[in-house]
C-alpha cells in the first residue's frame, strides 16, 4: 500500500508542477506582451508571489478539493492514482500542443472519474460538482466584464495625458498587478493539488502505522498538514519558472495586443476573481479568468481587435477538458483494477 501512497503522492507533485508551467503564462502573459519584463525574468517575478500567498490565504480551496466533489468515504490510493494519471497525461498532451487548456478542471475530471466508474454518481458530491460547473461559465464572464469596466475607467480618466507617460506609468504599475494576479493563482491552484494528497492521506492514515505518525495525523477530522501546505506551493513556484512558453504565445499576443495599461487592467480584472473565488472556496481556473479578463479589455477597441480564432480553439480546449480527464481516469482506474489487487 505504501508504495502506492508514494507514487501518488509523486504524481500529484508532478502534476502541481506541470500546473505551474502551463499556468505560468496565465500569469506573465500581459508583463511579457507589453514588454515590460522578459519571459524569464517575469517567471521569477511571478513564482515569488505564487509562494508568498502562502501567507496571505488560508486552504478553504484544498478542503473542497478534498471533501467537496466526492464522498470522502469512497477515496483509496487507487482511485487517486488514477484520477492524477489522467491528469497528468491530459495536461501533457494539451501542453504538447500549446493549448491553454485548465489545469484545474482536468485535475477535477479526474478525481470523478474513477468515483464514478467504481461506485455510480451516488458518490459524487452534486452541490460541489455544481458551483465548480457554474464558475466555468462565470469566472470568464466576470474576468470579462471586470477586464471591460477597469479599462473604460482608465481611458476616461488618462484620456487627456501625455500617452508616452501613460505608458511609463502603466509599466509600473502592471509590477503590482502581475504580483496580485499571482498570489491569487497561488492561493487558488497550489491548495488543488493539496486537497487531492490529503483526502489521500486521510484515506490511508486510520490503515497504515507510518502514514499516520509522518505524514498525517489521522485525527478522525479532515485537514491539510503544514508540510504538505509548504510543498505544494515550492513546487507550484518551480513550475512556473520553469515556464509554458508554448502556451504563453498563445494568451499573450493570440487573443488582443496589449499595452502596458490593458495589461494592468486585464491582470487586475484576473486577479479580483481569483482571489474572490481563492477565499470563497471555489476552485476556478486560471487560463479561463486571464482570458476573459484579456478579451474584456481587447473589446474596449472594438469587437474586431479580438482573435475570435484563437478564442474559439481556446474554449474548445476548456470544454473537452472535464470530459476527456473523466473517461480516462476511469478507463486507468478500470486498468488498474484488472492489473492490481484493489483493496
Amino acid at each position: 500500500m505504501l508504495s502506492i501512497v508514494f507514487a501518488a503522492i509523486l504524481i500529484a507533485l508532478l502534476f502541481d508542477l506541470l500546473n505551474g508551467m502551463n499556468d505560468a503564462a496565465n500569469s506573465i502573459a500581459t508583463i511579457v506582451a507589453t514588454r515590460v519584463f522578459s519571459p524569464f525574468t517575469a517567471a521569477l517575478w511571478a513564482a515569488f508571489w505564487n509562494f508568498a500567498a502562502i501567507w496571505l490565504f488560508g486552504v478553504s480551496v484544498a478542503h473542497t478539493m478534498g471533501e467537496g466533489i466526492v464522498d470522502p468515504a469512497r477515496i483509496n490510493e487507487y482511485l487517486i492514482l488514477a484520477a492524477l494519471m489522467g491528469a497528468v497525461v491530459w495536461v501533457w498532451v494539451c501542453h504538447r500542443f500549446g493549448m491553454p487548456i485548465s489545469v484545474s478542471h482536468a485535475l477535477i475530471g479526474g478525481l470523478i472519474g474513477p468515483v464514478w466508474f467504481a461506485f455510480g454518481s451516488a458518490s459524487l458530491l452534486a452541490w460541489g460538482i455544481f458551483k465548480i460547473v457554474l464558475f466555468i461559465l462565470l469566472s470568464p464572464l466576470i474576468g470579462l466584464v471586470l477586464g471591460f469596466l477597469m479599462m473604460c475607467l482608465t481611458l476616461l480618466l488618462f484620456r487627456r495625458k501625455q500617452p508616452l507617460r501613460v505608458e511609463g506609468l502603466f509599466k509600473k504599475l502592471q509590477l503590482l498587478s502581475s504580483a496580485v494576479f499571482s498570489l491569487g493563482h497561488g492561493a487558488n491552484d497550489a491548495q488543488k493539488t493539496m486537497g487531492i494528497i490529503a483526502i489521500l492521506l486521510f484515506s490511508v492514515a486510520g490503515k497504515s502505522e507510518f502514514v499516520n505518525r509522518y505524514l498525517y495525523e489521522n485525527t478522525g477530522d479532515f485537514h491539510i498538514p503544514l508540510w504538505l501546505v509548504v510543498t505544494c506551493y515550492s513546487v507550484i513556484a518551480l513550475g512556473t519558472i520553469l515556464g509554458g512558453r508554448r502556451v504563453l504565445s498563445t494568451i499573450g499576443n493570440g487573443l488582443a495586443v496589449l499595452k502596458p495599461a490593458q495589461g494592468f487592467c486585464a491582470e487586475t480584472a484576473g486577479a479580483l476573481t481569483l482571489i474572490g473565488t481563492a477565499l470563497s472556496g471555489i476552485p476556478v481556473s486560471t487560463t479561463h479568468t486571464i482570458t476573459g479578463s484579456i478579451v474584456g479589455v481587447g473589446m474596449t477597441k472594438g469587437m474586431a481587435s479580438i482573435r475570435w480564432g484563437t478564442a474559439a480553439n481556446i474554449v474548445a480546449a476548456w470544454i473537452f477538458t472535464i470530459p476527456a480527464t473523466i473517461l480516462l481516469s476511469g478507463c486507468i482506474y478500470l486498468l488498474l483494477s484488472v492489473l492490481l489487487p484493489l483493496a
